[in-house]
């Protein structure tokens, strides 16, 4: 935040501070004029195909998820899930935390708010598509119908070397992809019944407020409850609903003290529903 109010060059790693202080760090960012690149695949994606020129004529972000190591299960299945069977992305190699926001989608409703802030949409215009491949890292879709999707490999230098050195585009030494090779590229529409984070994404963008630092907190500690072994997989979701709605009065935070606060009261309330579950 620092950074952005001295109008500094940033490579963002962290899409947290987006999703709890969207309205704060963009501000931040346009006061100081300077330049915000994300280097989360997806955003980075849209990025690179988004026309600065045509931002009037956009029509829709279309972000991409692999669906994680459940894709394909049903909901009888996922209420066995384990910490390990969670923690096998099928297409990514990641840390513990974050491939559990894979498994449980959460990780992708993070980045629907962080497409709200960092490019200035509505709700509405913000969809997600499951491609088990994750060769098409996201797309954007404009009101002549025309749909410009940008490929890789599944490695994150790619977007990280342009988050750094854009506008150029240095060599770097990651898998080419030989389309000849490319047996399919499958799309589907994601399960919100097996899946609610998206749900609950689109619920935070569209309550406003601090809806999104409300979810971002709950979720973090639902989900260590479960890595803990004291909360079920399924049950994370609802831990996170039952404190959005208890919290959906709040108004959007006006510095970074309230947001602080309100992150703090949401963990509070989560904890205490996680230890009513598993006292």
């Amino acid at each position: 935040l620092a950074a952005a109010r001295r109008g500094a060059s940033i490579a963002l790693a962290n899409k947290e501070c987006l999703v709890t202080a969207g309205e704060l760090f963009m501000q931040a960012v346009q006061e100081g004029g300077g330049r915000l690149l994300t280097v989360d695949s997806e955003h980075s994606a849209i990025f690179q195909v988004l026309e600065n020129d045509q931002r009037h004529a956009l029509e829709r972000i279309i972000l991409t998820a692999s669906g994680g190591p459940f894709r394909t299960w049903t909901l009888d299945q996922m209420r066995d899930v384990t910490v390990e069977t969670a923690r096998a992305h099928p297409n990514w190699s990641m840390g513990l935390k974050i491939s559990i926001g894979s498994a449980s989608m959460f990780n992708k409703a993070l980045e629907m708010i962080e497409a709200r802030h960092l490019f200035a949409v509505e709700p509405g215009q913000i969809e997600v598509i499951v491609h088990p491949q994750s060769i098409v890292h996201s797309m954007v879709g404009y009101s002549d119908g025309s749909v410009l999707a940008q490929l890789g490999s599944t490695d994150m230098r790619t977007a990280i070397g342009y988050a750094i050195s854009h506008p150029s585009r240095p060599p770097l030494a990651v898998e080419r992809l030989d389309f000849a090779r490319l047996a399919r590229l499958d799309f589907e529409a994601p399960d919100e019944t097996r899946f609610p984070s998206l749900r609950l994404a689109r619920t935070a963008m569209q309550r406003g407020g601090s809806q999104g630092a409300i979810l971002n907190a709950a979720e973090e500690t639902a989900c260590h409850a479960f890595i803990d072994g004291r909360l079920a997989f399924l049950r994370m979701a609802a831990i996170v609903e039952e404190v959005m709605d208890e919290m959906a009065h709040l108004p959007p935070a006006t510095c970074m003290d309230e947001v602080f606060a309100i992150d703090s009261e949401a963990r509070r309330l989560a904890a205490l529903r996680v230890k009513q579950l598993h006292p």
